[in-house]
C-alpha cells in the first residue's frame, strides 16, 4: 500500500487497478518537483513572496487526463463533500474568472493545494530549456523588483543561462519539458487538456464508479 497519506484510502479502494497505477507514478514525479524545488529554494533563497498567488489570479489550469485523476482522487479522500458538488459541476468558487479553486480572502489563495496540477507546482520556481537544448531561467514577472534588485549579485526580470544559474545559486530550478516528457506513459493515447471546470467532474465520477464496482465484488467474495 502507498505511504502517501493524502490519497492512502482511495488507493486502497483501487488497488490492482490501472487508475492506482496511475496515482503512484503521479505522486512519485509530483514528490520529484518537490524535492528539486526544495533542494532550489534552500541554495538560492529564490522564493515566492508569502502569500502573493498572482500567477493563479484570473488563470485556470487546463489538466492531462493524470493530472485530472490525481485531482479528483486527492478531492474525494480530502474533501469529499466538495467533490460531491464537483460531480455534479457544482465548483467552489465558480465566480472566479479563472481557477475555480482561487480563494482571494485565503492567505495562501489555492483551496486544493495538495491536489494541484503541474503547471500550479512549477509557478515561480521552473526553468526551461534555450533552442540549445539547456536550462535558462528567468524569474517571474510579478516578482517585486526591489527584492531581485537586493539580491546579491542583484538580479531582474531577464533570461538567466545554465551557467549564470550555477555560479549565482550553485543549483539549476527544475526544468519544467524535462518532466512533462514523462507523462506521456501516462497518457500514451491522449496528451490532449481540458481545462479544470471541464474534465474534473467526469474523472470524480469515474473513480468512484471504480470504487463502487471493486466494493461490490469485494462484498460478493
Amino acid at each position: 500500500m502507498s505511504t502517501n497519506t493524502e490519497l492512502q484510502s482511495i488507493l486502497h479502494k483501487l488497488e490492482g487497478t490501472r487508475e492506482e497505477e496511475i496515482l503512484q507514478q503521479m505522486q512519485k514525479l509530483y514528490t520529484k518537483i518537490s524535492d528539486v524545488q526544495v533542494e532550489w529554494y534552500n541554495k538560492s533563497g529564490f522564493t515566492c513572496p508569502q502569500g502573493c498567488g498572482e500567477c493563479c489570479r484570473n488563470f485556470e489550469p487546463d489538466l492531462l487526463d493524470c493530472e485530472a485523476l490525481y485531482m479528483a482522487a486527492w478531492l474525494i479522500e480530502n474533501q469529499s463533500e466538495v467533490a460531491d458538488k464537483i460531480q455534479e459541476g457544482i465548483f467552489p468558487f465558480p465566480e472566479n474568472n479563472g481557477c475555480p479553486f482561487w480563494n482571494e480572502n485565503n492567505e495562501y489563495h489555492c483551496t486544493i493545494y495538495g491536489g494541484r496540477a503541474f503547471i500550479c507546482r512549477f509557478f515561480g520556481a521552473c526553468g526551461s530549456k534555450n533552442k540549445e537544448g539547456k536550462p535558462v531561467f528567468k524569474p517571474c514577472k510579478f516578482y517585486p523588483t526591489e527584492i531581485l534588485e537586493a539580491h546579491k549579485p542583484p538580479l531582474s526580470h531577464r533570461q538567466y543561462s545554465e551557467q549564470e544559474l550555477l555560479d549565482i545559486f550553485g543549483t539549476l530550478p527544475i526544468v519544467t519539458t524535462d518532466i512533462m516528457e514523462e507523462t506521456v506513459s501516462l497518457n500514451p493515447d491522449n496528451q490532449s487538456t481540458q481545462l479544470i471546470r471541464n474534465i474534473l467532474p467526469k474523472f470524480i465520477k469515474h473513480l468512484r464508479w471504480i470504487c463502487s464496482i471493486k466494493e461490490t465484488a469485494g462484498n460478493l467474495l
